[in-house]
């Protein structure tokens, strides 16, 4: 419509029973639209609650290591790492030192760069392995379709 009069703008909303709904305030004349606000309001809520619906949230799993872990349960726990990543999820990868195992830290070390090893081809590295108190910390999280190798 173009530049147009504060006072002329609500008579034209008014005769066509709709709102002046002022868009951008800091423009220079401000921006005003004619619209039904009621409608404007409800379509906006009903978008962000298909949006909400449709999110989902980022997912964080934890697997616990120890040291001495056996064959076995060692497997079988990097099958649950791969399973997770392969949902997208991100995880979390604890190994505890508990006693004199502290004295063996190098062989915690050697298990989580195992661990990364064994799932470098789904997995990218959030966090390398990283010692904090008693226990190495890392985190994995999926590797993205782009990055994926042929």
């Amino acid at each position: 419509m173009g530049i147009v009069s504060t006072p002329e703008a609500r008579q034209i909303a008014d005769k066509q029973g709709l709102d002046l709904v002022e868009i951008s305030p800091n423009a220079d004349p401000p921006v005003c639209r004619i619209m039904d606000f009621g409608k404007f309001r409800y379509e906006q809520n009903r978008k962000e609650k298909v949006a909400r619906k449709n999110q989902q949230a980022a997912t964080l799993k934890e697997i616990k290591f120890h040291s001495n872990v056996g064959d076995h349960d060692y497997e079988t726990k990097v099958q649950h790492i791969r399973d997770f990543l392969e949902k997208e999820q991100r995880v979390k990868s604890s190994l505890f030192f508990r006693g004199r195992e502290n004295a063996h830290r190098d062989l915690g070390f050697q298990l989580m760069n195992k661990v990364l090893k064994d799932c470098e081809d789904i997995a990218q590295v959030e966090m390398a392995p990283k010692m904090l108190g008693n226990s190495i910390i890392m985190m994995l999280g999926p590797r993205s379709a782009k990055a994926k190798p042929t």
